[in-house]
């Protein structure tokens, strides 16, 4: 018998496991630089492995899911992240640190693959996009409590070793939730075969929505990633707007599910393209507490872009399956391992530009910030476009359990 219950919360504490490594090694960045003697190039590149390992065991968990079992990537994924935390805790080398977080970011990964598909299978419709949204806030929800793990630990004097070791906390306790159970089935017969994904995703619906995932994946990472150099001279505490983010975002996938069974997931997804592009359009005209305002209505509107896209797929693609549902994850991963590089040389050319106008200080700060979020704000403008095409598109579509449904 399946115990969905103990599968949601051992996904869950996966998801966790995810959120933790992005926000505690983010604070631990400093420590590791000094007492490794690592230039700032350095701790780049082993932040880019996290990003990196991720999209690869997404995809080939896809690949692999209906064959080996999620049992079986979930089990990989436990020794991938136990392996990954113990490394760089004992890590004393640059090159020791490049491969613990290329596995962590293996073990992530996999987190995605198996357990994307397996709230997919255990439920339906409504409830579907409910827990879809409720597993999802967990990574915006893990990253505060991260962030503040991180801060008081080392506000403490605590070293950053002892930090890395609260990963392993959530990490042991999904691999004991995980230990035994029953996996779903998929809903849908070809869903279990690779040919029946490919089939699902070679269809102009699963390319549009590819389109559509590298643009609300820079609407969301874009800005949170570089919030400490955008934001540091806007009158707000960087750190403080970042945790608002996503404290905010974690609440609202909490809801997600009344909110789809209100306006639908294409609704949703249009209404948050909107959100999006007013709250960075505010972010460049306001300064000083007005900003933690702001703050909210950017998160909102980017707190339902992942689950939702993810989760569409599953409604209205549901022959592409497990794989599909990785490949478009693994591309927003993707879209942020290269558009990183070139946000950064959008700040750096802004600040130039702001340099020679003769701006100086804090002055030449905020205007560099103001200009990049500018700039990134053409990706939700473009993704207004494409939702409300999206939105025409599926008028009348039924998904895929209303389908099942009629068909008995």
């Amino acid at each position: 018998m399946i115990n969905d219950k103990r599968l949601f919360y051992a996904s869950c504490f996966a998801l966790i496991t995810t959120a933790l490594s992005f926000s505690i090694r983010a604070g631990i960045l400093p420590q590791l630089g000094e007492q490794l003697e690592l230039s700032a190039a350095q701790l780049g590149s082993i932040n880019s492995m996290w990003f990196f390992g991720f999209p690869i065991a997404m995809v080939i968990g896809g690949l692999i899911y209906h064959t080996v079992g999620g049992e079986r990537i979930m089990q990989f994924a436990f020794l991938a992240h136990a392996i990954g935390i113990i490394l760089t805790i004992y890590a004393g080398s640059y090159m020791t640190l490049m491969i613990s977080t290329f596995l962590i970011g293996l073990g992530n990964g996999c987190t995605e693959a198996a357990c994307n598909p397996l709230i997919a299978d255990t439920y339906k419709g409504n409830k579907m996009s409910t827990m879809m949204n409720r597993f999802h806030m967990w990574f915006p929800g893990g990253i505060v409590v991260g962030s503040l793990i991180s801060f008081f630990m080392t506000k403490a004097g605590m070293s950053w070793q002892a930090q890395i070791w609260i990963i392993l906390i959530p990490t042991v306790i999904y691999a004991y939730l995980f230990w035994g159970q029953k996996w779903p089935k998929a809903k849908v017969e070809e869903a279990g075969t690779v040919i029946g994904n490919l089939k699902g995703m070679i269809t102009p619906l699963f390319i549009f929505i590819l389109v559509c995932m590298w643009f609300t994946a820079q609407t969301e990472f874009g800005p949170t990633q570089w919030v400490e150099l955008i934001l540091k001279s806007s009158g707000a505490a960087p750190m403080l707007v970042l945790a608002l983010i996503t404290g905010t975002m974690a609440v609202a996938r909490y809801f997600g599910g009344n909110v789809v069974h209100q306006f639908n997931t294409t609704g949703v997804l249009l209404i948050s393209a909107i959100l999006a592009t007013i709250g960075l359009y505010l972010f460049t005209t306001v300064t000083g507490p007005a900003v933690y305002g702001v703050a909210i209505i950017f998160a909102l509107g980017v707190a339902y872009f992942w689950p939702n896209m993810i989760g569409f797929v599953a409604d209205y693609i549901p022959k592409s399956g497990a794989l599909g549902m990785s490949v478009v994850g693994a591309l927003g991963m993707l879209s942020s391992f290269f558009m990183q590089p070139i946000i950064g040389g959008w700040i750096d050319s802004n600040r130039a530009e702001a340099a020679a106008a003769g701006l100086e200080g804090d002055a030449l700060e905020l205007a560099t910030g103001q200009a990049t979020l500018a700039t990134i704000n053409f990706f939700p403008i473009i993704l207004i476009v494409l939702f409300t095409i999206l939105f025409f598109w599926m008028r009348g579509k039924k998904k895929v359990d209303e389908e099942l449904e009629v068909a008995l």
